[in-house]
């Protein structure tokens, strides 16, 4: 039993493999190719190489423990010179080594034939002679495809001739069977050489690739090194940053900490300097009220003495009534004077002292009243002594005016009497004065402007400057908008409406260039209320007045404004039955001590340089004004709130008609007004009562118009003509045209 062979010492059956391929030691799996490698890995391939060592030394592990690895060999068979001396003794190659081979493949060509018709027997001994030929064939078998080729083509072609060649043939054949077997061999070792130099090729190859894909590799685990580094950097510096965050939050919690404290103690100390502040200001404040108190008291006092002083001078001792010389009032002179005496004592007395207390002015004032009540004991005394005189006086004044007022119920007496719209039938003709219930309503308008008037009173009397330029631009953003009212377009008419609106509304308007706006004045939105009324109440009396067809524009505006801001249209109302009391309608009384020329104001005359204006001029603005209310009470605002009624519709209108027909005519008057007022609104009346109105009409042509005329002289016939002439075409035609310049649809896209 021999030793086994281990992996440090290879044992023969690794030549055995390899015998003749000539390869590096690497092709036989030696450790020793590990050295050629390991410079061109370079640090980087370090694992890659011992991993393939460690691969190698596994399959060397294999091996060993394969069957052939088992095997026990002979360490001395190297002893035995005469087993390898033929393999170790150098062979040569002849040059005619060509030549031989050749000759031996024609000669056992030319020998087949023969061979064939050989006998068995003579076949026989020369089997014996073949193991040299096999041997030598059969140890390339494995080797060499080439050779093996070559010897099946040669037992092809043969046969079993070489078998049945000659003993004698063996000794020439000798030297070429050498001859082939050392040809065969170089072809193997050169065929080898070439196979193992192209697998060290491939092996480079895959070493390369190796190398490559270890480096890719190893560049792969650096970027994720330095991949892994970067986010642990990145952690700490984050981790770093919310340490800072979390220690800067605290000092800032600290330093808000100490503000708020700053804050409180702050807070703290302004409080107490407030409250001493104000302790010291209501000590400031109580002593200058004190001071405006005694300074008032002073005041008040004066004016006692003022009042006392002119309350005496009433008093003349040496007065005497033109219609009652007896009367002596020296008495009153002097308690008088005892009063003024006292209460200039008074005042000396708390003048020295400093300022006056209270019971200095109750003292005052007592001696105020009976200073009034000697006033009024005197005047007593005197109206007592004049009251007889009086009483002859307005006997005689009543006796007078009865007897005017006789002549003027001559004058106004019709024919027949009139029929009332209820259907009544007066007994002493037509009323004089309009109903009650009309009246009251007149004079709560009135009252309501005279209220309006005195509300704005500071910002119309005040004399500064500044109140005095609000005053004037609020009266220009609210007037000059009403005089652009034209027939032009509905947008420009829309526009106006905005502006106006938009005043009232309280919002800024431009107006000469100025930004306007009622907040200027607590009591601008009054005052402009006023005048914008007062406004639209001129324009009837101006505008409408020399072009009819105007009515219309500015009756729509002001009705618009009037469903928007009612107390407009009250005020609108006020201002044009004063103007014109026939819309009420009303008829002013001639009352005792008024002038005439206050009367005929009364009426709606104007004055100018104490001159009354003409006649005609009069009817002209009358008529304006009927116009524009009668435009009014039939026209909407076209983009307001159709939901809702007229502030002011048609059923005022129809109660206007009823009451002119029920009191008296007046001459030239009343038919301009009805002439006027049907026109415009004699088309809308129609629509909306119908039969009722048409029965009105006939009860104008046959009673009322006849009572016109009854009163109308020959130089005032012109305007009862027209209105006849209206009466007349309507009933004909039993329908009232459209007004001119009424605002077709058409004018509202214009």
């Amino acid at each position: 039993m021999g030793k086994s062979v281990t992996p440090s010492e290879p044992g023969p059956f690794l030549c055995e493999v390899w015998p003749w391929a000539g390869l590096e030691p690497a092709a036989c799996g030696a450790p020793a190719t590990e050295a050629g490698a390991g410079p061109r890995l370079g640090g980087a391939v370090v694992g890659a190489a011992m991993q393939q060592r460690q691969l190698r030394w596994d399959t060397l592990e294999a091996l060993r423990n394969s069957s052939k690895g088992r095997l026990k060999y002979c360490r001395h068979w190297l002893r035995d010179e005469d087993v390898l001396e033929g393999c170790m003794s150098p062979l040569m190659l002849s040059s005619y080594s060509g030549w031989v081979l050749d000759r031996i493949v024609e000669r056992s060509n030319q020998e087949i034939t023969p061979s064939k018709t050989s006998t068995p027997n003579k076949s026989t001994p020369r089997t014996n002679q073949l193991p040299l030929e096999k041997v030598t064939s059969a140890s390339h078998q494995g080797s060499s495809p080439l050779s093996s080729t070559v010897l099946s083509e040669t037992k092809g072609n043969n046969g079993l001739s070489l078998l049945e060649m000659d003993q004698e043939v063996l000794p020439t054949l000798l030297p070429s069977k050498v001859t082939e077997v050392e040809g065969c061999i170089r072809m193997y070792e050169e065929m080898y050489r070439l196979k193992g130099k192209e697998g060290l090729r491939q092996r480079q190859e895959q070493q390369e690739q190796m190398v490559r894909a270890v480096y890719d590799l190893a560049s792969e685990q650096l970027k994720r090194f330095d991949e892994l580094k970067e986010l642990k950097q990145h952690q700490e510096f984050q981790d770093l940053q919310e340490v800072m965050e979390k220690s800067l939050k605290e000092t800032q919690g600290q330093q808000e900490k100490l503000k708020e404290e700053h804050r409180h103690r702050a807070k703290v100390l302004n409080l107490k300097l407030r409250e001493a502040e104000q302790q010291r200001q209501r000590q400031e404040e109580l002593e200058r009220l004190r001071k405006e108190e005694g300074q008032e008291r002073l005041r008040r006092l004066y004016s006692i003495q003022e009042e006392v002083l002119q309350l005496n001078q009433q008093i003349d001792p040496n007065y005497r009534h033109k219609d009652l010389p007896k009367i002596d009032l020296s008495a009153y002179s002097s308690r008088g004077n005892q009063i003024c005496g006292l209460v200039s004592g008074l005042i000396r007395t708390t003048s020295e002292r400093g300022f006056p207390t209270q019971v200095d002015v109750a003292n005052t004032e007592r001696a105020l009243q009976e200073m009034r009540g000697l006033i009024s004991s005197m005047q007593q005394e005197i109206a007592a002594a004049v009251e007889e005189k009086k009483r002859r006086d307005e006997e005689e004044k009543r006796q007078k005016q009865q007897e005017l007022l006789k002549k003027s119920q001559m004058k106004a007496q019709s024919t027949a009497p009139a029929q009332l719209p209820g259907g009544k039938q007066t007994k002493e003709g037509l009323q004089v004065k309009t109903d009650e219930s009309i009246m009251r309503w007149y004079q709560e308008l009135q009252d309501a402007a005279n209220q309006c008037v005195t509300s704005f009173s500071e910002i119309s009397n005040c004399k500064d400057n500044e109140v005095k330029k609000i005053k004037t631009d609020l009266q220009k953003a609210a007037t000059i908008p009403v005089s652009q009212i034209s027939t032009i377009a509905g947008s420009q008419l829309r526009e106006i409406f905005d502006k106006i609106n938009n005043l009232l509304s309280g919002k800024s308007v431009q107006s000469g260039g100025r930004s306007v706006s009622v907040t200027q004045h607590p009591q601008g939105l009054d005052f402009v209320y006023y005048k914008l009324a007062e406004k639209f109440v001129s324009q009837g009396e101006e505008e409408v007045a020399s072009h009819r067809e105007a009515a219309f524009p500015i009756a729509v505006v002001a009705s618009g404004i009037w469903e928007i801001h009612p107390r407009v249209g009250d005020l609108f109302l006020a201002h044009l039955h004063k103007k014109c009391p026939y819309s009420v309608p009303f008829y002013p009384a001639f009352k005792e001590g008024t002038s005439m020329e206050e009367y005929q104001r009364m009426l709606g005359y104007q004055f100018k340089d104490s001159k009354i204006e003409e006649q005609d001029h009069f009817l002209k603005r009358m008529s304006g004004l009927i116009r524009l209310y009668a435009a009014i009470i039939q026209l909407r605002w076209p983009y307001g709130n159709r939901q809702g009624t007229h502030p002011h519709g048609l059923s005022y209108g129809w109660r206007w008609l009823a009451q002119m027909l029920n009191m008296e005519p007046l001459a030239d008057v009343t038919a301009t007004l009805l002439f006027g007022f049907l026109e415009v609104c004699g088309n809308a009346l129609m629509k909306q009562y119908q039969i009722q109105f048409w029965k009105m009409m006939l009860l104008i042509r046959e009673d009322y118009f006849p009572r016109i005329e009854a009163i109308t002289s020959s130089g005032q016939m012109g305007s009862l003509m027209r209105f006849k002439q209206f009466l007349e075409e309507c009933l004909q035609k039993k329908e009232i045209p459209l007004p001119k310049g009424f605002l077709q649809p058409s004018f509202w896209r214009s």
